[in-house]
């Protein structure tokens, strides 16, 4: 994998066949993005510029903040970048739209109680129109197949909270959004939701396959999650201070990278972009996708020109 393509014409390629058409549209793709150390940070911004201007949720991840071995964190720092309460409103004012409500001029951002404010467009009272969202919010989010049982029950929760005219800061769902973003995990603050699912290293790939479906719900064009894994492909520990991956946590890395590639098909909307090293693709390092044949044969082109790089390519070398 010798030839390179410039960053500036692969975000071309990226924008034209993945995010103003394939993703929007619902499809989902990894790719992986090969560049030095000092490209990848303005590489990140670039394509965060890009995925924004066109309505996407954008989560920038670094493996030096993170734990990006373990499926939890990748979780939660995808949901510190959500807007919750935002999502929320965003699919309320949806839901009342199809059952048809107008909800023209109403901004989900806005400080005004999204219910009061469509009964006034309406010219109704507020209880009516809580009546007709509960019964939306049945149909399409606590029976929806799509989202994780205590994910679904969260999000539901989460809507109903918007129908109460209680005064600034007298929040309730704070424990929601402490649980969803890692902030506490005790189960003993969202019990009260109904919630008994722990988010842990064998739930939260759920929680994230959720995420994606819940935030095109709200309207949204989709979700891109930029992961930059360069400390993982360190192969001694540099003794900075920072976090440093053993080689087992490399390869736990791998393992959920693949696992994101086999269950592709299952995600709605998503674009999973590593920003990756050189020694990632280099067959001789220490901490290479060679240590991990089931991620390597998944991303590696097993014909490739020797002239021509291929953008659309899972895995691709920049300039």
């Amino acid at each position: 994998m010798n030839n390179t393509i410039s960053g500036d014409e692969w975000l071309d390629v990226i924008d034209k066949e993945y995010l103003s058409t394939f993703i929007r549209e619902g499809g989902s793709a990894v790719k992986f993005a090969v560049t030095g150390e000092e490209q990848r940070p303005s590489l990140s911004n670039k394509i965060k510029l890009k995925c924004e201007a066109l309505n996407y949720v954008v989560a920038q991840l670094n493996a030096v903040d993170s734990r990006m071995h373990m499926p939890q964190d990748i979780f939660f720092g995808l949901a510190s970048r959500i807007d919750w309460r935002l999502s929320a409103r965003r699919v309320v004012l949806r839901l009342l739209s199809e059952a048809k409500y107008r909800v023209e001029g109403i901004d989900p951002g806005g400080a005004d109680n999204v219910i009061d404010a469509v009964a006034r467009v309406n010219g109704l009272e507020s209880q009516t129109v809580i009546l007709e969202l509960r019964r939306a919010l049945e149909r399409r989010v606590l029976k929806n197949p799509n989202l994780a049982k205590a994910f679904r029950g969260a999000m539901h929760h989460l809507c109903l909270i918007e129908c109460d005219s209680a005064a600034p800061g007298q929040y309730a769902g704070q424990p929601l959004l402490d649980w969803l973003t890692g902030v506490n995990l005790r189960i003993g603050n969202v019990r009260q939701f109904g919630i008994h699912t722990a988010i842990n290293r064998t739930t939260a790939r759920y929680f994230v396959e959720s995420t994606f479906h819940w935030v095109r719900q709200a309207e949204y064009s989709g979700t891109v999650i930029l992961l930059d894994n360069g400390r993982v492909l360190l192969a001694r520990n540099p003794r900075d201070g920072r976090r440093y991956y053993t080689r087992a946590m490399t390869m736990d890395h791998y393992e959920m990278l693949r696992e994101f590639i086999d269950d592709v098909d299952r995600l709605s909307g998503a674009l999973l972009i590593v920003a990756t090293g050189y020694e990632f693709v280099d067959d001789q390092a220490a901490r290479g996708w060679n240590v991990y044949d089931a991620l390597r044969t998944r991303v590696m082109d097993d014909v490739r020109d020797r002239n021509l790089v291929n953008p659309v390519a899972a895995v691709v070398r920049l300039s």
